[in-house]
């Protein structure tokens, strides 16, 4: 008898290959095989929205071969991701490989290990066609938003642009804090730090002062601080009160996609994007040395918190064995669903507790060891005992001597640590300035005065976003789901909406503008609170309480509207981008020309068209000076549509690279930097030979020797 499992990747097919033996052949599908047609809408609005599906270019062999083995097997499952992506692709295999949608096996694998392959293989469920139906209508309201509004927005201000049913409320949201720090209007205040001791102690600590004798004080001005300084003249410095506690910090939930991705970002410097690529990585398998292939997360895309109590056991078994039974919990905790949550499958959580980071370091990749490692310390940390500190809360008085009514309060916090707890694995407690490692100090305490500062601060703006705190903005207020943050970041930022700098997300011209016509014609569509309810609709469509066709129509009747009163107000009106307008002028007329986008990419028009069409390609210069003959170096594309940089004399001076050039300058002879895919920067003036690491200080000269590192 032959069995044939379809699964999305290679690696996936591997790993349950060497669970379920040689009576399986298992196949991947390669992600999804059937799709809206591209290029058009490929919904008919006039039946009920009845979606146009059709193979995916490039996908017609594989169709074939598996169609052709679907044949011949006795028994066929679809074991796609456990998701509502997952089961789509299931649903579009069985109708396009001729299954019976009803009676296919359908199996579903949170975690990729013997046990639960060979016993979800065992036994088998059917399509869920209400996660069929979410994921379909989630499918068709994005086509609807996309192919119908996007050229609305290209034509008013730029060809080739899209808008997003969720990426244009994520845009939104950078935009507004944007707009919150360009507003904010900083608000001037002091404060005064004394710096003390209490011998025989040689700790220096610092106390910050809080009032004086009429109560709590804040000071707003220099002239006020100064006031205080001089009242603090010649103090003398006593320990008024204080006060002793314990407290318990609790360790964290294991991850969910959320958590995992803000995390990554946080520690390791990750985009969202890399963290699920690698994640997906250890979902599905590596080859680790004397097991072989096997999973080593469970499914990592989940909004849940629980585990179950065959992963909770494992867990306690290693840290009773590992750091002893007082590293547990007296009671095992456990944690509830956040608001909202679909809870539909476990926290992310190690496969096998026992597989320690650095037992399967030599079997992994940089990216996944340092992934598997945060995920594996933080199950094991949310299984451990609380971490116990004792506190210490002191008032400190300062008077001069003689002087018994007027007097002036400073305080200091701080704490040391009775038992570690979790944190001797996962330490998740940052740096906390407002607390110091004290001396040993008793009420009544005479102190040795060190100093006093006046310092001058000012209220600062709200932060613009970086991924990890757009990542929990988005999941505060409901839009999108743990699947869909990478590729909404993604989106955003290769539309060039949104421009890094450094860690931070910020608004390009382009996303503002877009913004900006979005919410005074389609305020729906940016609104947080709209966007968060229809995703709420599909969390209901797939709970089987909503009829997703009547969702739709909800929808779209009043967005197709929406958009024809917005065509009609807008007749004849171009939004113009400060930034499309450049400094060469028109050969013809004189104008100053401006960058338009094509179907090969930016060129330079006219924008006295029609009267005048003259063109020109568009070059983008780049902060870099040309080391041959001093011009500006600019970017070009091979047929190709390679990238490669060349000199803006050219062909007078026939300069190219494929190295990107740098803002350093050359620390020997002043030329522009070059940094080579292999993270070399070069100088290429003729004989100055400098080099170095990128990232790294000056490291090689003329001599073109081995390179120091």
């Amino acid at each position: 008898m032959s069995k044939l499992v379809i699964v999305e990747s290679p690696a996936k097919a591997k790993t349950i290959k060497k669970f379920l033996g040689g009576d399986f052949d298992v196949k991947a599908s390669m992600g999804h095989v059937r799709d809206l047609y591209p290029s058009r809408l490929s919904v008919d609005v006039n039946k009920d929205f009845e979606p146009k599906y059709t193979v995916i270019k490039g996908k017609e062999k594989l169709v074939a071969e598996l169609t052709s083995l679907v044949k011949k097997a006795d028994d066929v499952y679809l074991a796609t991701d456990p998701d509502r992506e997952g089961e789509a692709i299931s649903w579009h295999l069985a109708t396009i490989l001729g299954l019976d949608v009803d009676k296919v096996k359908r199996v579903k694998f949170n975690e990729i290990n013997q046990k639960c392959v060979t016993t979800e293989i065992a036994h088998p469920s059917t399509i869920d066609m209400d996660l069929v139906n979410a994921q379909q209508a989630r499918r068709i309201l994005d086509r609807l938003v996309g192919y119908m509004l996007s050229p609305f927005v290209s034509q008013k201000i730029r060809r080739g642009l899209s808008a997003g049913r969720v990426q244009s409320v994520a845009v939104r949201l950078i935009v507004d804090r944007e707009e919150e720090i360009n507003a904010f209007v900083p608000e001037e205040f002091w404060t005064i730090e004394a710096k003390l001791s209490a011998p025989p102690s040689r700790k220096v600590f610092k106390a910050v002062f809080y009032g004086d004798e009429t109560g709590k004080v804040d000071i707003k001005t220099a002239e006020q601080t100064q006031f205080y300084l001089d009242r603090l003249d010649g103090a003398e410095y006593s320990v008024e009160k204080i006060k002793k506690g314990v407290r318990k910090r609790m360790s964290q939930p294991p991850f969910t996609t959320s958590t995992m991705q803000q995390d990554a970002s946080h520690r390791l410097g990750f985009t969202a994007q890399r963290t699920m690529r690698t994640a997906q990585e250890l979902y599905e398998g590596v080859d680790v040395q004397g097991i072989g292939s096997v999973g080593l997360i469970t499914y990592m895309r989940t909004d849940s918190r629980r585990i179950s109590e065959e992963s909770r056991a494992a867990g306690a078994k290693y840290i009773g064995e590992t750091y002893g039974p007082h590293y547990l919990p007296e009671k095992p905790r456990y944690f509830s669903a956040a608001a909202g949550a679909q809870d539909g499958h476990e926290a992310i959580r190690p496969t096998m507790p026992e597989l320690t980071p650095e037992r399967v370091k030599g079997s992994l990749t940089g990216d996944q060891y340092r992934l598997y490692e945060l995920i594996w310390k933080r199950f094991i940390a949310s299984l451990m005992a609380p971490c116990v500190q004792d506190t210490v809360k002191v008032d400190i008085r300062a008077a001069k001597p003689g002087e018994t009514g007027t007097y002036c309060m400073f305080g200091v916090s701080g704490y040391s640590v009775r038992f570690p707890g979790y944190t001797v694995l996962y330490d998740d407690r940052g740096e906390d300035e407002s607390e110091t490692d004290l001396p040993d100090l008793a009420e009544g305490r005479e102190l040795r005065f060190k100093g006093l500062d006046g310092l001058q601060h000012f209220t600062q703006p709200p932060a613009r976003y970086t991924e990890a705190s757009l990542i929990k903005k988005m999941e505060e207020t409901g839009i999108g789901r743990p699947s869909t943050y990478a590729s909404i970041i993604s989106t955003i930022t290769s539309k060039e909406y949104v421009a890094r700098e450094k860690k931070s997300l910020k608004p390009t011209e382009l996303g503002v503008v877009v913004t900006d016509l979005l919410r005074s014609k389609f305020p729906k569509i940016v609104n947080t609170k709209f966007t968060a309810g229809m995703e709420t609709e599909l969390d209901e469509v797939e709970e089987g309480k909503l009829d997703y066709v009547k969702m739709l129509h909800e929808f779209y009747d009043d967005f197709s509207e929406t958009l024809d009163r917005a065509r009609d107000s807008m007749k004849g009106v171009k939004l113009e981008l400060k930034s499309d307008v450049t400094d060469i002028p028109c050969d013809k007329c004189g104008r100053m020309m401006v960058v338009k986008v094509g179907r090969f990419g930016k060129f330079l028009a006219c924008p006295g068209y029609p009267e005048c069409k003259n063109t020109k390609p568009f070059i983008e210069k780049k902060n870099a000076r040309c080391p041959v003959c001093g011009g500006d170096v600019v970017s070009k594309k091979t047929k190709r549509g390679y990238t490669f940089y060349g000199c803006s004399n050219y062909p007078t001076c026939n300069f190219m690279t494929w190295d990107t050039p740098t803002d350093e300058k050359c620390p020997k002879c002043g030329s522009s930097l070059f940094k080579s895919r292999g993270g070399l920067v070069k100088c290429y003036n003729e004989g100055c030979g400098y080099e170095k690491k990128a990232g790294r200080g000056k490291k090689k000269a003329a001599d073109n020797s081995e390179n120091e590192e």
